[in-house]
């Protein structure tokens, strides 16, 4: 197997529709098909990327990593599903587009944008889908984006679903007996973990799986983009048994951390990490933190289960060899670190993930360089030969594809809600909030960041030059969700300002 509310749009539009999808097309036999996969709240706890300090059971991204090319310094544009999903897809930062976090649909905003799904249709492809590719609740996948796209769907446990606006879809109702399974008081539906009392076949992810492993087993007349999004191991952590049972209590190893360790940490450092401190309090004042770290880990196991049943699919299929795979995870997760349970923090535990990028007839290896997973669109873009698009934020990484030792001057840089971002380099970390809070971090000494330097006369110099890929400019906060009629039925949005309606069916 050789595998960017009205303002920012009027502006971005020309750059990013400056292509004429009229033109012809290379023939299409010629073009490489892409399987896109998506694992949600993945850090970076696999095997290939050593993170957890102890066995972590993924053999099938780490098959896949030893194929292709695996970027161990990797990073989200944001710790947060949904704006860190929208800049995959948009090839466009938060900053750019104003969406900060999960409260900002993106179409309604942006409706003019160019999105992956999109490009591919319009260059040819067959497009399809299945799971969290953008984020999972509703308004945030047209369907217009696809040829055929298989909804997420929520391991028949509707108790746990009650929006109308979220999950249009969803009856709620009373808890099943056992529930919550993880026996912490407190934590909330969607704390919980454990083996949910129905077969594995009804999990969420493996019908997702199935999915893509029936399009993988069809046959098909022209080049196809399948993007396949797993949920696990994003809360709560319901996999069946036999993953749980991959990891003895005994075995588990807890996340390093220190007593002091926020004591030089700014006041909006702080704050971050202090947000939803409770779970985390609950957790190991019932003396079940071990317990949630093996759910996790059992989760983590699951969805590396699905995504080898999708690449044993692949493998099965003529094509594999003109495949290009794409594997990469939306941001990170704290299990402790930092004081910290969740995500949505700037620092390494929420922000470095997982990406693997398999691209026939290219070297397989390890690059070492920082990247960011804004790259992404504009990468696929150059490997298949598509329609170039301009205004992107991100650039292809197709040149360390073909080496991982290129030149390379830029870092990645993250960014989570207005005015507060990261910039990581190949050795450190710098963190500027929009107080002027600062935090910097050397990553050769001090892989932890339990010492920020950003006080160190020393240090003034790499401030100074990583502070020059700060956003110069931060988008207003697009409108939220607040702001706009959703109708799930005709899949449209109206503006309750204007009156503009929007539709994406």
């Amino acid at each position: 197997m050789v595998f960017r509310f009205a303002r920012c749009v009027v502006a971005l539009w020309p750059l990013l529709i400056a292509v004429s999808h009229s033109a012809v097309i290379a023939d299409e036999a010629s073009k490489p098909n892409v399987v896109f996969l998506a694992v949600d709240d993945l850090k970076d706890w696999v095997g290939c990327l050593r993170g957890y300090d102890g066995v972590v059971h993924t053999p099938n991204i780490d098959r896949l990593a030893a194929q292709g090319m695996l970027f161990t310094n990797a990073h989200c544009a944001s710790p947060k599903c949904a704006p860190s999903r929208a800049a995959v897809m948009t090839g466009l930062r938060p900053s750019t587009t104003g969406l900060y976090d999960n409260g900002h649909w993106w179409k309604p905003n942006l409706p003019e944008v160019v999105t992956i799904p999109m490009h591919f249709r319009a260059s040819g492809y067959k497009v399809v889908g299945a799971g969290k590719v953008f984020h999972h609740t509703a308004g945030n996948n047209p369907p217009n984006q696809w040829d055929d796209y298989f909804k997420l769907t929520f391991r028949n446990d509707p108790w746990f679903r009650g929006s109308r606006v979220n999950y249009p879809w969803s009856e709620s109702g009373p808890p099943p007996p056992g529930f919550p399974f993880s026996g912490v008081p407190g934590l909330g539906h969607e704390n919980d973990w454990g083996a949910l009392p129905i077969p594995e076949s009804q999990y969420d992810d493996t019908l997702t799986a199935d999915y893509a492993v029936d399009f993988l087993r069809g046959s098909h007349d022209r080049p196809y983009f399948l993007a396949c999004g797993f949920f696990r191991p994003h809360l709560p952590w319901y996999v069946p048994q036999r993953f749980f049972d991959r990891y003895p209590t005994e075995d588990i190893r807890l996340p390093q951390t220190q007593a002091e360790d926020l004591r030089d940490v700014p006041a909006e450092g702080q704050k971050l990490a202090s947000a939803r401190r409770s779970d985390l309090k609950a957790i190991v004042d019932a003396d079940q933190w071990k317990q949630a770290v093996r759910a996790y880990l059992a989760s983590i196991t699951f969805a590396d289960w699905q995504v080898g049943r999708v690449l044993d699919a692949l493998e099965d299929r003529q094509d594999a060899d003109r495949t290009i795979v794409v594997l990469w995870s939306d941001h990170g997760w704290h299990l402790g670190e930092k004081q910290h349970w969740h995500k949505s923090t700037l620092w390494e535990e929420a922000t470095r993930v997982p990406l693997v990028i398999d691209v026939p007839d290219s070297p397989a290896g390890r690059c070492e360089t920082p990247v960011g997973l804004v790259d992404l669109f504009p990468t696929l873009i150059q490997l298949c030969n598509l329609p170039q698009l301009s205004g992107h934020d991100g650039v292809s990484l197709q040149p360390l594809l073909q080496d991982p030792m290129s030149s390379w001057d830029r870092p990645a840089v993250i960014e989570y809600h207005r005015g507060n971002a990261a910039v990581r380099s190949g050795r450190f970390r710098y963190i500027r909030y929009h107080d002027g809070g600062e935090e910097l971090y050397d990553h050769r000494s001090d892989p932890q960041e339990w010492t920020n330097l950003a006080d160190s006369e020393r240090h003034a110099d790499v401030i100074r030059q990583l502070s020059k890929w700060l956003p110069k400019r931060w988008a207003e906060s697009a409108p939220t969700k607040n702001a706009f009629e959703f109708d799930p039925q005709r899949y449209s949005w109206r503006n309750k300002s204007t009156g503009r309606v929007t539709s994406g069916d």
